[in-house]
């Protein structure tokens, strides 16, 4: 009988669902995390995420082939629909017929993950351009909202050019944030996060990007359709260039509360 795996949406949870596959002799239909239980006729089996069983698959896939283990760990990052199946299903092919199933692009098994994989490397290569950071006394911030968790490969890219930065972008998709700081980062769960109003300055330096942008247009050239082939619709909302003009409006400055009033209390008549 079908069965559906229920796990923690982790990767080393993903891989002991593999190895509890064999411990149990069974294919699993489907695979749910938490945020994606839905009803159905098919038994459940909660899978606990054991770092041991993980480990043991883990070196079992890098001892048929390193490539393989690449890509089994960017296909978990991807936002290809059922990816766990797509996953388990070349784990499985893979350990009977061994390395030469990479050399077969057009395998059912195989070509599912290398488009889903190839999806999440050009995402990532757009990104390392797209993102758009503010100043906040000293900590930069920015959003993103991609299709695919693309936060693990984003970070070698930022954090080593910006290795004396404080910085944090934040993944409104997934709900997630890269955090760094000088020789330390971290990718944390955050349910959600709102960028404060920008500073005088920092409004000031987000209009003259605008202007830049505005401005290096060759308006004889303008080709609305060419730009959205290079610079996706889905992407703006989170780029400077793009926003409203609340965006640009600086917060308000604090009014200070006025001093008390000799022999009385503030604003009070003596």
């Amino acid at each position: 009988m079908e069965t559906v795996y229920l796990y923690d949406g982790s990767f080393d949870g993903f891989l002991s669902c593999v190895f509890d596959s064999y411990v149990y002799r069974e294919e699993p239909a489907r695979f749910w995390d938490q945020d994606r239980r839905e009803p159905t006729l098919f038994p459940v089996r909660e899978i606990p995420t054991v770092p041991a069983h993980a480990e043991r698959v883990r070196m079992g896939l890098g001892r048929i082939s390193p490539e393989a283990l690449w890509l089994v760990i960017r296909g978990f990052l991807t936002c290809a629909p059922d990816r766990e199946v797509i996953l388990f299903r070349f784990i499985r092919r893979l350990m009977v017929q061994g390395r030469p199933l990479l050399r077969q692009l057009t395998d059912d098994t195989v070509l599912p993950l290398r488009k889903a994989v190839r999806h999440l490397e050009g995402e990532v290569h757009l990104l390392k351009g797209f993102v758009r950071f503010s100043d906040f006394e000293g900590l930069l911030a920015g959003e993103i909202r991609p299709k695919n968790r693309v936060l693990p490969l984003l970070r070698p890219h930022f954090c080593d050019r910006m290795y004396n930065e404080t910085f944090l972008l934040y993944d409104r998709a997934h709900r997630e944030a890269l955090v760094h700081r000088p020789g330390q980062w971290a990718i944390l769960p955050m349910e959600s996060f709102r960028m404060a109003a920008p500073s005088q300055e920092e409004a000031q330096y987000r209009r003259l990007w605008k202007r830049f942008y505005d401005t290096v247009e060759i308006r004889e050239r303008h080709n609305p359709k060419l730009r959205r082939t290079h610079m996706p619709l889905r992407y703006w909302e989170t780029m400077t260039e793009f926003q409203g003009e609340d965006y640009f409006r600086p917060a308000a400055p604090e009014v200070p509360e006025p001093a008390p009033l000799p022999g009385g209390g503030a604003g009070e008549e003596p």
